[in-house]
């Protein structure tokens, strides 16, 4: 049957006010986690001295940024879990994108016990790290076992909550008819696979590993946008069968 387009429905007017709430937290999310560590490494390994010193005044506090980036990363994800859930109600497509997103949630509380202990820990990653940031993770292995573990753990279901948002806004692309939304479900997955490579090396030789780097903060920063952008004001008309 083919589709039209009806009123929305308030679970489609609560759920998109859910998925904005999601973008909005992983808007602030990104700039905690990802661009302000990456503008400081950069400071650190190309402009050193004082506080951009690798150091463990900068570490702390690079620690510090990821523990809370990684809090408002979760409750994005919890914003973005609810919503889907509200519209799986009433459409069967997001599901799927529901369940991705509880895993996810359950790998940042991971990363969150992650970064709590490499808050405890800079003083021995300072002298094991010896200027170099990609040593972070082989230094938390030796030093913290338990730490990096968790960490690697925590990455990999967050990384599966990722690609329960890239389905469920890709779905919500669809029953909104909203093509902002289907951008932002493309850089969410552009994400996904740019953050691949740079993980992977730190635990293997990765080349030009660090070029990938580059881009995280603003592909991090580009999607929740696009997704705010796409269903903070709801469309007045649903696609539905």
């Amino acid at each position: 049957m083919a589709e039209s387009p009806v009123a929305p429905r308030p679970e489609d007017l609560k759920g998109a006010g859910r998925l904005a709430l999601g973008g909005a937290l992983g808007i602030a999310a990104a700039a905690v986690t990802l661009l302000l560590p990456s503008v400081f490494l950069y400071l650190s390994l190309y402009a050193p001295g004082g506080f951009f010193s690798l150091g463990s005044t900068l570490l702390q506090t690079l620690s510090l940024l990821v523990l809370v980036g990684a809090i408002l990363f979760l409750i994005s994800l919890f914003a973005y879990r609810l919503g889907f859930a509200t519209l799986r109600k009433i459409d069967p497509r997001f599901a799927v994108a529901s369940v991705l997103c509880l895993i996810g949630s359950l790998g940042f509380l991971l990363v969150v016990v992650a970064a709590a202990v490499l808050l405890g820990s800079t003083s021995s990653l300072v002298t094991c790290i010896h200027g170099q940031p990609s040593h972070a993770l082989s230094c938390l292995k030796s030093g913290q076992p338990l730490g990096a573990y968790t960490a690697v753990i925590g990455f990999w279901l967050g990384w599966l909550g990722g690609v329960g948002i890239v389905v469920g806004l890709s779905s919500a692309g669809r029953r909104f008819a909203r093509g902002v939304l289907y951008g932002g479900a493309a850089f969410y997955a552009l994400l996904l696979l740019v953050l691949v490579g740079p993980f992977l090396a730190l635990v293997y030789v990765v080349p030009d590993q660090q070029y990938l780097l580059l881009v995280v903060p603003f592909l991090a920063l580009i999607a929740p946008i696009l997704t705010f952008a796409g269903s903070h004001v709801p469309p007045p008309t649903v696609r539905r069968a």
